[in-house]
């Protein structure tokens, strides 16, 4: 039985990534996370509480996920000053990690990234000291989450919006990322290259381009949007003027292709994930009032921070490298989003 470690575990990707790691292995998965932005694990686990190690909870009959209320910095730090700190402070018996999964980030909507910059900025900290501890550690493989945040923002416009290539990031010429977390993602890009041909660690980068999902909180849009037309509100409010278009692909495609790649890149090389689609926000309430059959006006606020007008992928080099394609298309994508949304407006009436 291995040990995986995952950091950021309790927000969107982590605990959809620690949920399929525990139904698919025997593995146990040292989850991490301060709860800042993430809920606790009692609340999307789906298993109970059953025991206690020190500060570390255990959850599961058979104990197999392990929860640590800390930020992970701090964790680093602890893992540095001992290899052996997990053993020696929580008696867990194994050598190294397995596979590490590195979703520890200052993130969030378009409020969080505009509104408090230097406060994202703290990414290059968390990525650096992380980094330099796995090429110390060598566990056994590193999942590293850039983002398509990274890609020049000048890709990006509403004249010359195009489908994003991999091959557009370019570190002999350099393009300008989007705000202090592009900048972040991007230096984190460069590290885990430098971690894969300098010391060998087996690493894996992704930049995964606007994931949603039912469990994803409503900082993000779609859950917003959903949560709007679920209360069948009219006129249904959307940031900017609506035209602005994202690459949405869904989280359990996004894990399916995390796994996929992890088996097969671990040069550093990153790669896209997404529908390899452009989809504007109007687009997306349509669909959502034809799935819920509410008509209703829409509003645009155009005093809100939209970012950049167009941002998807092409998909190409991940199809041709790892015959991969995204399965859940936007309609079916939409439906579940729009079910979860009335679900959750059950839950609160009662």
């Amino acid at each position: 039985m291995k040990f995986h470690l995952v950091s950021g575990a309790c927000g969107f990707v982590g605990k959809n990534m620690v949920r399929r790691l525990y139904h698919t292995t025997k593995d146990t998965i040292i989850c991490i996370d301060n709860l800042l932005v993430g809920t606790h694990p009692s609340e999307w686990l789906g298993l109970p509480k059953t025991g206690q190690i020190r500060d570390m909870e255990v959850f599961g009959e058979d104990s197999r996920v392990l929860f640590l209320k800390e930020d992970f910095r701090n964790t680093v730090r602890y893992m540095l000053e001992n290899d052996r700190y997990f053993q020696d402070q929580y008696g867990l018996e194994f050598e190294k990690f397995g596979d590490v999964y590195h979703f520890a980030a200052i993130v969030g909507g378009r409020l969080t990234i505009d509104g408090d910059p230097m406060m994202v900025a703290l990414d290059l900290s968390i990525d650096a000291e992380f980094f330099y501890w796995a090429t110390r550690h060598m566990p056994g493989r590193v999942l590293y989450p850039s983002s398509s945040a990274a890609y020049p923002v000048d890709l990006q416009t509403e004249s010359d919006a195009i489908a994003l290539k991999e091959s557009d990031i370019n570190f002999k010429k350099m393009g300008e990322p989007d705000m202090t977390y592009g900048w972040s993602k991007l230096t984190g890009e460069y590290l885990a290259k430098i971690a894969a041909g300098h010391y060998n660690l087996k690493v894996t980068c992704i930049r995964p381009f606007s994931g949603y999902g039912e469990d994803q909180n409503l900082t993000y849009p779609i859950p917003a949007i959903a949560r709007r037309i679920a209360r069948r509100e009219n006129p249904i409010e959307v940031w900017g003027t609506g035209r602005q278009g994202r690459d949405f692909v869904h989280i359990d495609d996004v894990i399916d292709c995390i796994q996929l790649a992890m088996n097969h890149i671990h040069d550093g090389t990153a790669i896209n994930i997404g529908m390899g689609r452009l989809t504007s926000f109007i687009e997306i309430i349509e669909v959502l009032m034809d799935i819920a059959g509410h008509k209703a006006e829409i509003k645009t606020l155009t005093d809100k921070p939209v970012g950049v007008f167009s941002r998807y992928s092409d998909m190409s080099f991940v199809k041709e490298k790892l015959g991969w394609e995204a399965k859940i298309s936007l309609r079916e994508g939409m439906e579940r989003m729009y079910k979860a949304a009335l679900e959750r407006e059950k839950q609160n009436a009662n």
